[in-house]
């Protein structure tokens, strides 16, 4: 009986010292981001959509006051986009086209963010049945997350290091299938940045303008299209810069498809609009309640259906970005 006692006890004992370390890790998380000014992260980010897979170089800066910058470079092309929040609103910047679309958005609180150390910690502390489990390293904590655009994303693994740093956040759905990976190659905290740092002017100068046009050489097709709808027409038309292509698609779910050649501006350029910044494929882009716009290649593209929801305007448009086929 005294055996069983003392083994239950140390069974106890270690349950216990077990929890105790895991909330001290979570309790150095939330204070260091809850107590800093500002901070640098830089990181890798992986975006796997159907059989494909992209990768960007990620850095995030962020000082007191709600300034933000997310800079993403296309491993691939080298193709880089930055998301922008300052005193002046949301803004999504292609500075290699010298254009920018600025939201009214409550970007970046509205949705969780899986390279952001406040909306990573906003899902961890909102969830009351998260889960927490050692690991060899330091401690994998599981939790609910919201990402309103694609509902298959249900939770994110945030694993962090004995010191309350995060390491790496896996976002995955309901059957632990990983669709997004951040790794958290360097955190520096209370990091300084000059006064234009987060200026709109400023972030367009980071790349050369890309003067030339692509030539829309063959119409770029859907690979997925929502039950029951069809190609039911499709137009060239003559632009300043190029081509514009109109397809038409009909059915229970209509809706059309607009892509034509953008080259660079040779003044920065600003398109107010409505909507949520949001990844689509390999790009950054514009996601509305019945509409997508983004860039990709030379090449702008505008879906609009009023039937669709914000699931399907995206699988949409990540089937365009996928790989490019004819009819």
């Amino acid at each position: 009986m005294k055996k069983i006692l003392l083994i239950s006890i140390i069974g106890l004992s270690i349950f216990l010292t077990a929890c105790s370390n895991s909330d001290n890790v979570l309790d150095k998380f939330y204070k260091k981001v809850e107590n800093l000014n500002s901070y640098y992260v830089k990181g890798e980010l992986e975006i796997v959509n159907s059989e494909e897979s992209y990768l960007y170089d990620v850095e995030v800066s962020y000082a007191k006051d709600d300034l933000f910058k997310v800079s993403l470079k296309n491993q691939t092309n080298n193709h880089e986009q930055i998301i922008l929040k300052n005193e002046e609103g949301v803004f999504v910047l292609t500075p290699s086209l010298n254009k920018s679309f600025k939201f009214q958005s409550e970007w970046p609180y509205n949705n969780s963010q899986i390279y952001l150390l406040q909306t990573i910690m906003k899902d961890i502390k909102n969830d009351s049945d998260k889960e927490v489990k050692e690991s060899d390293n330091g401690y994998v904590v599981t939790s609910k997350v919201q990402y309103s655009n694609n509902h298959e994303l249900v939770k994110q693994n945030v694993y962090f290091n004995k010191d309350g740093d995060i390491t790496n956040v896996n976002v995955i759905n309901d059957n632990n299938i990983v669709f997004m990976k951040m790794n958290f190659k360097e955190i520096k905290y209370d990091h300084n940045f000059d006064d234009k740092y987060f200026a709109l002017e400023e972030n367009m100068q980071t790349t050369e303008l890309d003067e030339t046009s692509s030539e829309i050489n063959e119409i770029i097709y859907p690979m997925y299209l929502p039950t029951n709808t069809f190609l039911s027409n499709q137009s060239k038309v003559s632009t300043e810069d190029g081509e514009r292509v109109i397809l038409t698609f009909s059915g229970d779910n209509s809706f059309m498809l607009v892509q034509e050649n953008v080259k660079a501006s040779k003044e920065l350029e600003t398109t107010s609009v409505y909507g949520e910044p949001c990844l689509i494929g390999d790009s950054i882009g514009v996601l509305s309640d019945s509409s997508a716009t983004w860039m990709n290649n030379g090449i702008e593209y505008y879906i609009v259906g009023e039937n669709l929801s914000e699931d399907e305007l995206v699988s949409i448009a990540s089937s365009i970005s996928v790989m490019p086929i004819g009819k």
